[in-house]
């Protein structure tokens, strides 16, 4: 559902920028740089539901529009040569996933356009002035994750009174987007009178199932995720696993 939302929002905006450079340039076939920091396979859903709300727009690949995808496949320090790879190809846009591909692309450059789709804290990150004017030449959605991380330690105190020990399964990569949730769900914690057992994890089969050990050692009466594109794409796996 979470992927849902952002994407039926997204291609507005990407459909607005589209229009503007097209404006310029009388038919050109548009060129959309997608940038992730997670798998091909990881991210196939959004992809996938990003093309057909286009398409919906009248927008289609092989017609008026093409897609250039580039993956760091987990590996952070990937995304600046990727970013500059899409603006080498001049592309007329840069959709991005979260904040380290974000980042990645804004470094890369500052005339083309850059689309969030699911930036944490784009204003902490220094991607943008603010919320609401944003500047420069990024723009989207943000998931505002650090802040709603706190919100659901709180939803979770509630629903479960005698909660004491909760395991908060942290990635092992992201960058200042992950020092930022840090940041907000510690202190919330402690207010909430909550021990937070963090538990570093690979978003994949043996490293949830690893995470999973390790909290049961540790005693957790419950257990979040960071909120992360590589452990959305594993959500089913780790529903699992939360079950045994």
């Amino acid at each position: 559902m979470k992927a849902k939302i952002l994407f039926y929002a997204l291609p507005a905006l990407i459909l607005a920028t589209i229009h503007l450079v097209e404006a310029q340039q009388p038919g050109k076939v548009a060129r959309i740089g997608y940038l992730d920091d997670s798998t091909t396979s990881r991210i196939a859903v959004r992809l996938e539901t990003l093309r057909q709300e286009l398409s919906k727009l009248g927008w289609n690949e092989g017609k008026n529009l093409t897609i250039e995808s580039r993956f760091a496949e987990g590996k952070n320090d990937r995304l600046p040569e990727l970013a500059a790879e899409l603006v080498r190809l001049k592309v007329d846009l840069i959709v991005v996933a979260a904040t380290p591909a974000a980042l990645a692309a804004k470094s890369a450059t500052t005339t083309i356009p850059i689309v969030m789709t699911n930036a944490g804290d784009p204003v902490g990150a220094g991607l943008v002035a603010s919320l609401a004017r944003p500047g420069g030449n990024v723009t989207g959605i943000s998931s505002l994750s650090p802040e709603l991380n706190s919100k659901r330690l709180e939803v979770l105190k509630d629903a479960v009174p005698k909660l004491a020990r909760v395991g908060f399964l942290r990635a092992t990569t992201g960058g200042i987007g992950r020092d930022l949730q840090l940041k907000e769900i510690r202190p919330a914690a402690l207010a909430l009178k909550l021990k937070l057992e963090e538990i570093d994890a690979q978003p994949d089969a043996k490293g949830l199932e690893d995470a999973f050990q390790t909290a049961k050692q540790k005693q957790v009466n419950a257990i979040m995720t960071m909120s992360t594109g590589p452990f959305f794409a594993e959500r089913k796996r780790a529903d699992r696993g939360a079950c045994r």
